[in-house]
């Protein structure tokens, strides 16, 4: 199946300079976000406390604030999860108070608002376990980076390496960037969902990584900008068509899997559509600007026949 019913012919490389600036501002802006405004971190990485309560209809979530505000409990985060009756309840750590304590308090508070309402589990996270835990995260996402690396450089040449190791970069910066803009909750969802990203948009890049090497060794006429445009045209429709099918599915999530699986989902989504866009516009554009030649994508003339076998 293809998007397209023909082969495109869009000269992307000709406008490759606009899309830097664009790239250059979203990074900058997405930078800027989580300087001034910060990441609305969640229990995972802060530390505190968990309450999941189940009520027998779904209850207003304002009047559960309200009440739990006007009962003292500062700084609480209540919100709906798999479905509109079940409500999960986050608060900061409290050194005076154990968790079932403060379980058994939120469970109180609630009651007077539906008296049929059921504690379901109440979690403790203490504050040095969840800073190990976001120093954790981002070595995982500093070994990811650093393992592409060297994966890309091994298969392909260092330029192309260099415009691959950019576009991953810039796809989680953009997806962190709206985290710290909509102050949706960052937890380890969130950070699985950056590592997905990251791996789904090196996929893409390798794709085209791999055409423009194909198109390198049977168009050795063509100027490398028109094997890059002629390997990203080809490789479109596939492109479009993977990408709108993953983003029914994300899209979906988003809808219908609830504030559990919001920020995971909306994460997703922000990077299928940054990586769509830097596998196109940034990964190959910047290796072009880095000086790539049709040379640098040919293999070394083989001498024997068994050579030339080998030869992918």
């Amino acid at each position: 199946m293809e998007f397209f019913h023909k082969v495109t012919r869009f000269p992307f490389m000709n406008t490759r300079k606009v899309w830097y600036g664009l790239s250059a501002v979203l990074i900058v802006v997405s930078l800027a976000l989580v300087l001034v405004r910060g990441l609305n971190l969640g229990v995972d990485f802060t530390g505190g406390v968990v309450v999941e309560t189940n009520f027998p209809q779904a209850p207003n979530i304002e009047s559960l604030r309200t009440a739990l505000a006007g009962a003292g409990v500062a700084a609480a985060q209540v919100q709906a999860f798999g479905s509109s009756r079940d409500i999960l309840v986050r608060l900061p750590p409290d050194p005076n108070a154990k968790g079932d304590q403060i379980g058994a308090r939120v469970l109180e508070i609630f009651s007077k608002i539906d008296g049929g309402v059921k504690l379901q589990r109440t979690e403790v996270v203490g504050p040095q376990v969840g800073q190990e835990l976001f120093v954790k995260g981002g070595w995982a996402l500093f070994a990811t980076l650093v393992l592409i690396l060297i994966y890309v450089l091994f298969r392909f040449t260092p330029k192309l390496a260099l415009g691959a190791i950019f576009a991953v970069l810039h796809d989680p910066i953009c997806v962190v960037g709206f985290f710290a803009a909509t102050q949706m909750t960052f937890d380890l969802t969130a950070i699985s969902a950056v590592l997905a990203v990251i791996g789904y948009s090196l996929n893409d890049t390798v794709i085209v990584f791999d055409r423009i090497r194909e198109r390198a060794r049977t168009a050795r006429k063509l100027t490398i900008a028109q094997v890059i445009d002629e390997s990203i045209n080809q490789t479109l429709s596939r492109t479009i068509m993977t990408k709108l099918v993953t983003l029914l599915v994300v899209v979906a999530l988003l809808i219908f899997g609830g504030e559990t699986l919001r920020g995971f989902s909306a994460a997703l989504v922000i990077g299928i559509i940054a990586g769509t866009y830097s596998s196109i516009y940034i990964s190959s554009a910047l290796a072009l600007d880095l000086g790539l030649r049709v040379d640098d994508l040919l293999e070394r003339k083989a001498t024997k026949p068994e050579e030339i076998d080998g030869l992918p």
